[in-house]
């Protein structure tokens, strides 16, 4: 289960089990910025959940239930953050994308040219008819990536999240398969 895509300078791979650490610190660096919309990114956020998450990647991948990849910059392999597709609906041939990216790497086109690329293998190599964004109103970085990418915002979905326990209004996003022709 070996899966990359080259664009431009960054490099967008299948996870490995050496990633451990180096998500770990890129999590790390990131809580201030990342924990309000990501629960998962904690202040207690440890070596051992990254392990966790990094280790659990190929069984989901051969599962078929979640594909995750790291985002690396091309040149110098430095982690940048994670994209993937997940929460399938096969009925209707769709899924969600997520992206985060750390903070010393952020603003730079790295979320949105990797979820542009992510979708478009969701949407060609997956067969998917739909991949689906949705993120905290409040969330304007993941917001701005979600349009660099292409995506095309669809409304405000009532209370669709729930963060710390407190339900979220969110905006829905999506890309379809003609969103990728010029």
């Amino acid at each position: 289960m070996e899966k990359e895509f080259l664009v431009g300078q960054i490099l967008i791979r299948t996870f490995r089990a050496e990633d451990v650490e180096a998500v770990y610190k890129a999590a790390r660096e990131s809580i201030k910025e990342i924990s309000p919309w990501m629960p998962w990114c904690h202040e207690n956020f440890s070596i051992a959940e990254s392990a966790n998450y990094v280790l659990s990647r190929e069984d989901a991948w051969k599962k078929e239930e979640e594909y995750s990849f790291a985002i690396c910059n091309a040149e110098t392999g430095r982690f940048l953050g994670s994209t993937g597709l997940n929460q399938f609906n096969r009925c209707y041939q769709f899924c969600s994308l997520g992206y985060w990216v750390r903070t010393s790497a952020a603003g730079r086109g790295v979320a949105s040219q990797a979820a542009r690329r992510v979708a478009q293998f969701g949407l060609e190599e997956l067969h998917l008819q739909r991949i689906q964004i949705v993120m905290d109103v409040e969330n304007s970085a993941s917001r701005r990536a979600a349009e660099k990418a292409g995506a095309r915002q669809e409304g405000i979905l009532r209370k669709r999240l729930l963060h710390h326990g407190n339900p979220r209004d969110a905006f829905m996003y999506s890309l379809v398969a003609e969103d990728f022709k010029h």
